[in-house]
């Protein structure tokens, strides 16, 4: 019978195991970076409008941070599982936190954020933007932007946000594949699933976190330190608003600065949990050859460690299990990275709601029930010993049911938001048109109106409209957000003639109708994050058995590589890219040139549609990988059956 190994006094640090600290450590410095990704990805649309750059910009810029962690995670990889590995995640976490720094830096030398209106900066007066036929309103923007704005240095200051993301990408590299490997080498087998769903747990709070912290800065006025509240004239609905960045990124910096502090003071290497030995005489000589090895190794030249990276990439690859996972991951990758870059912006144009509410509410109906999934599949996995072949189908059919339910989103769209010019005629029809010259109508045409600039005001009809002076606005009464504009010709051409008609600033209401397909939309994510959230631990430990002791370091930092390159950096790009087809109304810098899209057309098949096709192929790789498991199952149980018999023939 097997003895238990009795525990060294160094396996502990107040009563604690070491490893537990360990991972208590990591699931902070899980929680740290992903607070920080969360954040940043529900800031983009903030950064988009503060700094006047389309929606594929912003996509290269989220997918710097990837660039970043690609330079460095095959590497770090192989070569950090060689050194200390507690330390080298301790540098990463500090890399990251001065990558945040260097992220937030733009907002102190950009200067105060002009709003976009038909107002000129210098006047205080509404009366600037209302119709005034066949007189030229000098104050208003220039068709062409000027020369003296494309020579601004304000409008290249997004490039620190994606250097700084490129820098927060190589700190995060290290945390992920040697935080993993070293507890896959040190904790007992039956606990590792447990682990497993503790790390996926932080990487949901951390989310969490990251989106209420969002939610607030969203509220917050950019210039906040420069800026009184009751001088503005627009509120967080409105499209122009731009939050406070920056605020939440100093907080994450210090938020990962701090988790990175414990693993300067973890050892390099544990005793195996429930590891035997005969007594704890013989474990301390173990632990002092042990350490005489670990002098040893590093000592060995680079050559040394480096000799078998080649002969572990080629196992790598060979392995087919391991290389289907990838694609499946990749595939997986693309659809979940689009779709949560740019689902603010989705709450927002398709259900109108504010920047703020809507990181809110993706935080509320998301992520406590995908920690409550990550746990459950988990704990799962430790209470009925699943094993790889088993862990496989539960993923892919899982996955299968949540990729069912997705469907049901498609028929939670609201209406097109009507906008006079763009969406409906100024008769109020129905139209769809890309082209400028359809916001110019018979009520309007003699006012001598901008085009370029979107300063949107809802009439009494219903019906937004690019300007008060596109709406054919004669008069206005009250200031700042009480203005009420008056007289609108464009209005009573629509719906109500011969009467005195109004607007008031801003865009209009999508409605109670369009409040009820959000709930129908919030519902279905809150179901389906749930269950595909399940099949996350059964799938992440088909990754982990597929791979040997000796590679799981490697293969899960090249997994990490592979999901950033093919997945990480094009997706959120493409997807900006197709986002931007669908812009109707660009805005206008406040010298001219072409900003940051007001309004859009996403079309459900746009955001939507693209994540469903490319869910949809991840489960023609699945579904061979579940044949390849099962004939590999096979092959293993004819093997164990034939041994007995080898035994008996070798007996007589």
């Amino acid at each position: 019978m097997k003895e238990t190994r009795k525990p060294h006094a160094d396996d502990k640090f107040c009563g604690i195991s070491r490893l537990k600290l360990f991972l208590l450590a990591l699931s902070l410095a899980f929680i740290g970076k992903t607070m920080t990704g969360a954040y940043l990805n529900s800031m983009y649309t903030q950064i988009e409008k503060q700094f006047n750059i389309p929606a594929s910009l912003v996509g290269i810029i989220n997918g710097s941070f990837e660039i970043g962690n690609l330079l460095l995670i095959a590497f770090v990889s192989y070569f950090g599982g060689k050194f200390h590995r507690p330390k080298i995640i301790a540098l990463g976490c500090t890399v990251f936190a001065f990558g945040c720094l260097l992220t937030s830096f733009p907002h102190f030398l950009f200067g105060r954020y002009h709003i976009e209106s038909s107002v000129s900066p210098q006047e205080n007066s509404s009366v600037v933007s209302l119709c005034h036929a066949n007189q030229s309103l000098t104050s208003l923007p220039t068709e062409e932007p000027s020369t003296e704005c494309e020579k601004e240095p304000e409008s290249l200051l997004w490039i620190f946000v994606m250097v700084g993301n490129l820098i927060r990408g190589m700190g995060e590299t290290p945390v992920v594949p040697l935080g993993i490997s070293y507890l896959e080498d040190f904790a007992k087998t039956e606990n590792s699933p447990f682990y497993q769903g503790c790390l996926h747990t932080a990487t949901v709070i951390g989310p969490f976190l990251g989106y209420l912290l969002a939610s607030f800065c969203a509220k917050l006025f950019v210039d906040l330190e420069s800026v009184d509240a009751g001088e503005l004239t627009i509120t967080p609905a409105d499209v122009r608003w731009v939050g406070a960045w920056w605020l939440g990124i100093l907080i994450c910096a210090l938020v990962n600065f701090l988790a990175g502090l414990p693993f300067w003071f973890l050892p390099r290497s544990l005793v195996k949990e429930g590891e035997i030995s005969e007594s704890e005489k013989t474990g301390k000589k173990e632990g002092v050859l042990l350490e005489g090895n670990e002098q040893k190794e590093t000592k060995q030249s680079m050559y040394e460690i480096a000799k078998d990276f080649i002969p572990f990439l080629k196992a790598l690859l060979r392995n087919p299990v391991y290389m289907l996972f990838i694609v499946i991951s990749v595939l997986q990758f693309s659809a979940f990275i689009g779709m949560i870059s740019f689902m603010p912006k989705y709450l927002e144009q398709q259900f109108g709601k504010s920047a703020s509410d809507a990181i809110f509410l993706i935080g509320i109906y998301n992520l406590p029930i995908i920690c409550l999934g990550y746990f459950f599949g988990g704990l799962f996995m430790k209470k009925f010993k699943i094993n790889t072949y088993q862990a496989a189908h539960i993923a892919c059919w899982v996955t299968f049911l949540d990729y069912l339910l997705y469907f049901s989103a498609f028929w939670t769209i609201c209406d097109t938001s009507p906008v006079a010019g763009l969406t409906v005629s100024y008769e109020g029809i129905d139209q769809l048109s890309y082209a400028e010259n359809t916001l110019l109508a018979d009520c309007n045409r003699d006012c001598d109106c901008t085009l370029k600039v979107w300063d949107p005001v809802c009439a009494n009809n219903g019906i937004t409209y690019v300007s008060s002076c596109l709406a054919g606005c004669k008069a206005s009464t009250g200031t700042g957000k009480s203005v009420v504009f008056e007289n609108c010709t464009c209005v009573a051409a629509a719906e109500f003639p011969f009467q005195n008609t109004s607007a008031i600033l801003g865009q209009c209401d999508k409605g109670g109708n369009c409040d009820k397909m959000l709930q129908y939309f919030l519902i279905l994510q809150l179901v389906g994050s749930f269950i595909f959230s399940l099949a996350a631990m059964p799938g992440f430990m088909v990754l982990i058995r597929s791979l040997k002791p000796e590679e799981k370091s490697f293969g899960v930092g090249i997994h990490e590589l592979a999901a950033r390159v093919f997945a990480g950096i094009p997706s959120p790009v493409f997807f900006g890219a197709l986002i931007d087809t669908t812009c109707m109304k660009w805005g206008t810098k406040s010298c001219g040139g072409e900003g940051a899209c007001r309004i859009y057309d996403i079309v459900k098949w746009i955001y939507l549609g693209l994540p469903a096709l490319l869910r949809g192929v991840s489960f023609i790789p699945g579904v061979i990988t579940l044949f390849i498991l099962k004939k590999k199952l096979k092959s293993e149980r004819n093997v164990s059956l034939n041994a007995p018999v080898e035994l008996q023939d070798k007996g007589q």
